[in-house]
C-alpha cells in the first residue's frame, strides 16, 4: 500500500467535506449502489477525483463516494469498489477503509454479490457473513507494517464482529427480510471458479464465493473498525447448474432483489442495535 496516496485521499475528501460527522459507512458491491435512491444524498465525489482510488473497472460499480443522511444519521456510502484483480495493487482497495479511519467511522458494512454454494441457498437470498476464507493468494497487510492498521499480526477470530452480525440480524427482522448466514470465500478473480474448485470451496466450509470483501474486512477489523458483511446470492456457483456463469446474471438478480436489499440497509442505517 502507498501510505502517501492514502493520506492524500483522506486530505482531499476532508477538504471537500470539512464539517462531515459520520460514524457509519457502507461499501456497495455489484448491484448494491441503487439503494441510494431511497436516501438523501448531501454530496457526491467521483472516485476518479480521489487520489489513489480511481474509477472502478467493473460494470455495476458506479464509482462515487456519497455523504448520505438518513434517519438523522450521516453515513459514508461508497458506490462500488476497486478489486485486486484490476491490477492496480492494494492501494485502491484500501482507500475506503482508510477514509473510514480518518472520518472516525465506528461501523463499516461491506456488501457484495456472490455465488451460492450452500445447498439451501438460492439466487436472490441475502447472507450475513459470519466468517471468511481467504483464497486470494495475497492480502493487503503484506509488506511494511503500518500501525494505523493495527498490530503486525492481527487476530482474526472475529473479523465480522458479533455486534455487527447482531445488528444485521436486528435490521433484517425490523425490515421483515429473510436472511441466511454463512462463510464467504474470496478468490482472486477475475475468472469464475471451476466446478472442481467450487466443490473444494464447499469442503473447506464455504457457503458462498466471490472476488472481494475479504481484503477490506481484514484491514478494517485489524484497524479496530467494527465490521459487518452482507452478500446477495446472484447466481449458483459453477457446476451446480448446467449453464455458464455471466456478469449479466449478477446484475439482473441483484436488481430483482433490490427492494429487500434496500429495506435491510435502511433499517441498518437507522441504527437498530447501534451504540
Amino acid at each position: 500500500m502507498d501510505m502517501k496516496q492514502l493520506e492524500a485521499a483522506a486530505d482531499f475528501v476532508r477538504e471537500r467535506w470539512p464539517e462531515a460527522r459520520v460514524d457509519m459507512a457502507v461499501v456497495c458491491g455489484s448491484g448494491w449502489s441503487s439503494v441510494l435512491d431511497a436516501v438523501e444524498v448531501v454530496d457526491r465525489i467521483s472516485y476518479a477525483e480521489i487520489p489513489g482510488l480511481g474509477a472502478p473497472g467493473v460494470v455495476g460499480h458506479t464509482g462515487t463516494l456519497c455523504h448520505v443522511r438518513h434517519a438523522g444519521r450521516d453515513v459514508l456510502v461508497f458506490q462500488g469498489r476497486r478489486h485486486f484483480y484490476e491490477g492496480e495493487g492494494w492501494t485502491p482497495v484500501a482507500v475506503p477503509v482508510f477514509l473510514c479511519l480518518k472520518f472516525g467511522v465506528k461501523e463499516l458494512l461491506l456488501t457484495n454479490s456472490a455465488g451460492a454454494i450452500h445447498p439451501d441457498f438460492a439466487p436472490g437470498d441475502l447472507m450475513i457473513l459470519t466468517d471468511h476464507i481467504n483464497q486470494m493468494g495475497d492480502n493487503p497487510l503484506v509488506g511494511p507494517h503500518h500501525p494505523v492498521f493495527g498490530p503486525r499480526f492481527p487476530d482474526q477470530s472475529t473479523v465480522y464482529a458479533p455486534e455487527a452480525v447482531a445488528r444485521l440480524r436486528a435490521a433484517a427482522k425490523q425490515a421483515d427480510v429473510r436472511v441466511q448466514e454463512g462463510v464467504y470465500l474470496a478468490t482472486r478473480g477475475p475468472v469464475y471458479e471451476t466446478p472442481a474448485e467450487v466443490r473444494a470451496c464447499r469442503l473447506l466450509g464455504a457457503d458462498a464465493v466471490g472476488m472481494s470483501t475479504v481484503p477490506e474486512a481484514m484491514l478494517a477489523s485489524a484497524a479496530g473498525i467494527r465490521t459487518g458483511g452482507l452478500s446477495c446470492m446472484t447466481n449458483y456457483a459453477a457446476g451446480i447448474l448446467d449453464q455458464p456463469l455471466t456478469h449479466d446474471e449478477v446484475t439482473t438478480t441483484a436488481s430483482a432483489a433490490m427492494p429487500r436489499m434496500t429495506a435491510l440497509l435502511l433499517a441498518w442505517i437507522s441504527g437498530f442495535g447501534f451504540e
